[in-house]
């Protein structure tokens, strides 16, 4: 895994507080037990309220063809959390949100059975508006999908979900509400 050069990726390890206390390699830092790294996921609604998901490539190392939250992932070490998730909209979903905000953190610890890795993470929470129609690129996205709060249950229920969706969305709700103004049913 690069980024664009032959170097691997890596994330910041982070103590229980969110703050940084080094690096790791991306891959060496999901294998288990995991190490705490900091992340962030984003949540962007469109004029109607609905939710927009994401199928996750099968080509995808990690949770491959589950559905998730808009985006997420991990910011390069030194690149805030805000920074990286913006960049990460654009570059998964070739979209930007119109209007973007931090809705809180939340600390998990989430092995994977199906792939053995564990998402040990200390997660920044943003949620936002997004007026475009996605893009995605189909090396990260294999499917998008608008949803309403009811929709959403029902393919809950039906399909499967990375293992931090829950998580995410529910540490997030009260920011959902107070930044994008969406509350029925989330």
């Amino acid at each position: 895994m690069t980024n664009g050069t032959a170097d691997p990726i890596m994330l910041e390890l982070v103590d229980e507080d969110g703050r940084t206390i080094g690096t790791a390699e991306k891959l060496s830092a999901h294998q288990a037990p995991g190490r705490l790294h900091r992340a962030f996921s984003v949540f962007l609604f469109d004029d109607m309220g609905r939710l927009l998901l994401q199928r996750r490539a099968l080509g995808k190392y990690h949770s491959p063809g589950v559905w998730s939250n808009t985006c997420c992932g991990h910011p390069y070490p030194g690149e805030q959390p805000f920074a990286a998730a913006a960049r990460r909209v654009g570059e998964e979903l070739g979209m930007a949100p119109s209007l973007m905000r931090e809705a809180g953190t939340v600390r998990y610890n989430h092995p994977d059975p199906a792939s053995g890795l564990v998402e040990q993470e200390y997660n920044h929470l943003f949620a936002g508006l997004v007026r475009d129609m996605p893009r995605p690129d189909p090396e990260e996205i294999a499917e998008t999908a608008f949803v309403t709060p009811e929709e959403l249950l029902k393919r809950h229920e039906a399909e499967p979900f990375s293992a931090w969706f829950m998580t995410v969305l529910d540490a997030a709700r009260g920011g959902i509400r107070e930044v994008t103004g969406v509350s029925a049913g989330w």
